[in-house]
């Protein structure tokens, strides 16, 4: 999701050599050593309550520790603020219990009570957090959030003492942790950002928990985080800065990594791939993503209110043409909203028959059926993106050569292409899906009615009641299969048209070692190190 001037942010392993240089070789020696890593957006918000982006939780990563954090093979969270925690034989309580040698940046102690703060103040109406619904499995979260309890004590946050937090669910919830896992779960200094409002992230005010502190940051230029000394010696790492590098586009950060000026990318250009492919193998490096580029049709709108209109369209794609003529990186076309990182069971890999395949005879009838034979009398729609216009290009060509229709392609800012998406004023939106958690359910209930990422505007009663089954499912097998109903039913209705299942594709020199990113963009930078 790109940011007005489409930047893209290399976050440097790099040493600012005694100056303020945007970008510079590592260096082993006097200064320490320096993680550097690539972003492609412009970070707008360091709030864990109030940021969206990856971009933002890279950093946001770097500055704060959740109680757990999520493990780099995709296993169970590990412990992190808190070294240990239990759960009542119900499953509804947890208690964890904090290290008792934690510390803000500042030297204050980390307690129970400014995990409960921090939560009290995302979960508050005010704030109007864009990801509170990570919290909603906790007792009284989403009624706190909709205002329909106004009494915090209510929900289930508790401070048992400095060190033992007690969180208490609605309901049980097996795979909890992966959401206490989140950005969002990080905490915040709540005498900090009582001081100084939201100031509190500017570098002469932040305070944080986690591995590095924010030592400068110039919009458009770099940000720089530095070692925190007060930093627990239980994920211990021996890089001693990270720096943060903004560049115009794509092929100035290939130029950059070229001159050695930044250690890894973001991204690769696609023009580039073969050769690196061919020439620098090592130094290429590719990570399927837990992600879905899909088309949202404004259900609301006609005659997108048809569903033999909105299957048509769907179908007229050719998927797997896109992905080997297109994109070019590894992407895998997508029939259905769930990546495999998601399915559950045997489904990982098993293709459904309720999948969108390339099918134009199906469509044309579709269409024909609906009243517009051979595209004749069909209005002009427009989709409307904040990137791929390559994706979008051949999309509308497929749509002209099978359908006999004509769309046009609207290319906005990435904040107003989301208002228009959330308020309705579209009519065909690309999506980039990225999930928060590697759950199934956090995904699909963008699409219950209401949803704040509902932004077909879809509702259907049968969905909704699949979701709330599931999430009193007895037993995991009987939870995926109901979420797997849920998601058989968005697909069926063409509410959405997948595309493709993303892949990520960046270079890496050599020198860096113990690199971990996930199919989720989290990043764990303690593990870093610098080959001398």
């Amino acid at each position: 999701m790109s940011g007005s001037s489409r930047r893209i942010l290399a976050a440097v392993f790099a040493l600012a050599a005694g100056s303020d240089a945007i970008a510079a070789n590592v260096s082993t020696k006097d200064e320490g050593k320096a993680l550097r890593l690539s972003q492609r957006n412009e970070p707008a918000d360091l709030d864990p309550a109030t940021a969206t982006l990856p971009d933002e939780f890279f950093i946001i990563r770097a500055l704060g520790e959740g109680l757990v954090v999520p493990a780099a093979d995709g296993g169970k969270p590990l412990p992190a603020a808190a070294s240990r925690w239990e759960v009542s034989s119900n499953g509804l309580m947890y208690t964890f219990f904090l290290r008792k040698d934690a510390r803000w940046s500042n030297g204050e102690p980390v307690t129970a009570q400014d995990f409960v703060s921090s939560y009290h103040r995302l979960l508050s109406p005010t704030t109007a957090s864009p990801k509170a619904d990570l919290f909603f499995a906790v007792k009284n979260a989403r009624e706190f959030v909709s205002g329909r309890i106004t009494d915090f004590s209510a929900v289930g946050f508790r401070a048992a003492d400095a060190s033992t937090l007690i969180v208490t669910l609605e309901l049980p919830t097996p795979n909890f942790l992966l959401y206490i896992a989140s950005g969002p779960w990080i905490p915040v200094n709540p005498r900090v950002v009582a001081q100084f409002g939201r100031a509190w992230t500017r570098p002469e005010n932040h305070v944080g928990n986690g591995p590095f502190t924010l030592q400068e940051w110039r919009p458009h230029q770099h940000l720089r985080v530095v070692r925190n000394p007060l930093y627990h010696p239980e994920r211990p790492g021996s890089l001693r800065q990270i720096n943060f590098i903004a560049f115009d586009n794509g092929d100035a950060e290939e130029r950059a990594y070229r001159a050695g000026q930044i250690d890894v990318t973001m991204a690769v250009p696609v023009t580039k791939l073969e050769t690196y492919a061919r020439e620098r193998a090592a130094e290429l490096h590719r990570t399927p993503l837990a992600e879905t580029h899909y088309l949202a049709f404004n259900t609301q709108r006609a005659p997108l209110n048809d569903v033999r209109v909105r299957r048509a369209l769907a179908l007229a794609i050719d998927r797997p043409k896109i992905v080997e003529r297109v994109l070019r990186g590894g992407q895998q076309s997508a029939g259905r909203l769930l990546p495999p990182q998601l399915r559950g069971g045997n489904d990982a890999s098993v293709a459904q028959p309720w999948e969108f395949r390339f099918d134009a005879a199906a469509a044309r009838s579709l269409l024909a059926a609906a009243g517009f034979a051979g595209g004749k009398n069909f209005p002009r729609l427009e989709i409307t993106s904040w990137a791929r216009p390559a994706v979008l290009e051949a999309v509308q060509e497929m749509w002209r050569q099978e359908l006999g229709i004509e769309v046009a392609i609207a290319l906005r800012e990435a904040k107003v292409h989301v208002d228009s998406l959330q308020s309705g004023s579209f009519d065909i939106g690309f999506i980039t899906q990225i999930p928060d958690v590697a759950d199934s359910a956090s995904v699909l209930s963008d699409f219950a009615t209401g949803a704040p990422g509902n932004y077909p505007h879809w509702s259907d009663p049968a969905f909704d009641a699949l979701l709330l089954a599931a999430s009193r499912a007895p037993t995991d097998l009987r939870r995926h299969a109901l979420l797997g109903e849920a998601e058989q039913r968005l697909i069926e209705a063409g509410a959405i048209a997948p595309l493709y299942f993303n892949a990520k594709n960046w270079l890496m020199s050599p020198r860096v070692a113990g690199w971990r990113e996930d199919a989720f963009w989290t990043r764990d930078y303690t593990a870093v190190s610098l080959r001398e």
